[in-house]
């Protein structure tokens, strides 16, 4: 089974959870940017939910499906079709053999996922399936592609047919999508104390638009330039998504997927990981505001959201037996 795109979108690359356990190599972690939604696309489709998906970019592929196949929008609201009629999104849809999916512009968010039953099988390197593009490991697709699809049983909630099918049920985005664009939490990074004053006020207190040269390596924020007490000679040190840095232009650059393992601008906060998703969201042009936050609350967070999700998953996968 195998899916052949005709047009490759704007952005489009295979993302899985991930590969860890090489920074000591000077390889990042990379994988999906928005992981609880492409947790949740594979979970509408009857995924094991570690396959990869496709991550898509502000304007969607074009895709042809040679078999049968299910498939699950997450993420950003982005207008989708199947031979002109429209694909709902977050719930789980069959399409038939020779289907041509149609995925256009985003009206709300920066990234989706597009899962499949069976997950994308494109090889694994070092253990995982995800384009890292600052690495130079695998690739945007491009137009000719033909993505292979994992083997997998049938879907029982589906009968097969010659039309889209999808299930009268679906997931709310709203708890999934920031609309609100309200505040991130950030920690004080290691170099907070070289910020002047009005720096660190500001940090907390003035909104950033996000830049048009952002990308999966991370957001750069344009607003009132933020300035350090005293130059700083540093060497490089380890940087994380999410990590804050601040460059000599003063406009900071928040990490995303790709970081880089180190980093020799100073670092002066730490985005709470469980709001790395909600940044990941922010299109160019979008504002970004920072709040302050403490450790605790940051894990204590993420545990809340963490939990909510595997409630969330352990339902989609109770109803879907039960269709």
């Amino acid at each position: 089974m195998s899916v052949e795109v005709i047009k490759p979108g704007l952005l489009t690359s295979l993302q899985d959870a991930g590969r860890t356990g090489y920074a000591p190599l000077g390889l990042g972690r990379a994988g999906a940017v928005d992981e609880p939604a492409r947790r949740l696309a594979n979970a509408l489709v009857g995924n094991a939910g570690h396959e990869a998906a496709l991550e898509i970019t502000l304007a969607g592929p074009t895709l042809r499906f040679q078999h049968d196949t299910v498939v699950a929008l997450t993420g950003g609201l982005i207008e989708a079709r199947v031979e002109g009629q429209p694909l709902p999104a977050w719930t789980s849809c069959f399409l038939p053999a020779g289907s041509v999916l149609r995925l256009g512009g985003m009206r709300h968010g920066c990234r989706s996922y597009l899962a499949v039953r069976g997950g994308f099988d494109s090889a694994l390197v070092l253990g995982s399936r995800s384009s890292d593009l600052h690495a130079g490991i695998g690739r945007a697709v491009q137009t000719g592609d033909i993505i292979a699809i994992g083997e997998h049983a049938s879907a029982d909630w589906f009968r097969s047919g010659r039309t889209m099918q999808a299930l009268r049920w679906g997931l709310d985005p709203q708890p999934w999508l920031d609309y609100a664009r309200a505040p991130l939490a950030l920690l004080r990074g290691h170099h907070w104390e070289a910020l002047d004053d009005a720096s660190q006020h500001a940090l907390f207190t003035q909104r950033f638009m996000v830049s048009k040269d952002s990308n999966r390596t991370g957001d750069r924020l344009e607003g009132a330039p933020l300035r350090l007490r005293l130059p700083l000679e540093l060497i490089s040190e380890a940087t994380l998504p999410g990590t804050l840095q601040l460059p000599p232009s003063g406009q900071p650059i928040a990490l995303l997927a790709e970081a880089p393992v180190t980093g020799g601008y100073p670092r002066i906060g730490q985005l709470a990981m469980v709001d790395l998703p909600r940044l990941a969201q922010r299109r160019p042009g979008d504002t970004v505001s920072f709040r302050e936050t403490t450790l605790d609350e940051a894990l204590q967070r993420l545990a809340e959201r963490e939990a909510s999700l595997q409630r969330l998953l352990q339902r989609i996968g109770q109803r879907l037996e039960s269709a």
